[in-house]
């Protein structure tokens, strides 16, 4: 991945002029390109080779978001485990403060950082404020999600130089929509499960996001399809 890496070594610049960090999209999905069986049941789809790509990549961002959603169904951490390197800040996009203080998240070093909309409960967010959890509110979107805009430009300020996404396909899309992803590092594994598509429908044709000049590896089974986006 190395127009990637090159690409991660020239966040600080990016951020610098765009005040927002560069921002990589970064999933496991099925040949029809499905994320899990169902909405919120935890599917296993990659290989061991390509999950320890998938953490080294995550070694290489200053920060790692995912939406309420993945967190609910798959209670994940977000650490760097099969690879050298730091863990990133973890952050969860949670509008209305569903994070339990259960979550493995809340356990992880550092404590992820939680983005809502102004009109989240108070009392969720004492909850979490009292779990060690910092809630930051931002403005709401056209959907009442946080304002992705918003959420970047507060990423810019706190000096974060890259984020990766990993999901769920509501975040991912949003994303795409917005044209706010830089790149991407889409993992394929070969087999078919006809649930949850990663993607959700998007403008139209003319606005469709596009890689440039596609790049393809192999992991195991899995491949790996990676470069930046136009």
């Amino acid at each position: 991945m190395a127009p990637l890496e090159r690409q991660l070594a020239t966040a600080a610049a990016h951020r610098e002029a765009s005040g927002r960090p560069l921002v990589t999209l970064s999933y496991a999905q099925s040949l029809d390109g499905s994320l899990s069986l169902a909405r919120g049941v935890q599917t296993a789809i990659s290989g061991p080779e390509s999950l320890a790509m998938t953490h080294a990549l995550r070694a290489a961002h200053a920060a790692i978001a995912v939406g309420i959603g993945t967190l609910l169904a798959d209670d994940p951490q977000l650490t760097v485990r099969l690879a050298d390197g730091p863990n990133p800040q973890a952050i969860i996009l949670d509008s209305q403060l569903r994070t339990p203080t259960t979550a493995k998240l809340l356990q992880s070093d550092p404590a992820p950082w939680v983005f809502c909309v102004n009109g989240a409960p108070q009392e969720n967010e004492d909850e979490l404020q009292a779990a060690g959890v910092q809630v930051t509110r931002l403005a709401a979107d056209e959907e009442d999600r946080v304002a992705l805009f918003a959420f970047l430009d507060e990423l810019g300020r706190r000096g974060v130089n890259s984020l990766m996404v990993e999901g769920g396909a509501a975040l991912i899309t949003s994303f795409l929509q917005r044209g706010l992803a830089d790149q991407v590092a889409i993992t394929i594994a070969p087999i078919f499960i006809g649930g949850l598509k990663a993607v959700e429908a998007l403008a139209s044709p003319s606005a469709f996001p596009r890689i440039v000049k596609p790049k393809f590896e192999h992991y195991g089974e899995d491949f790996l399809i990676w470069g930046l986006l136009a």
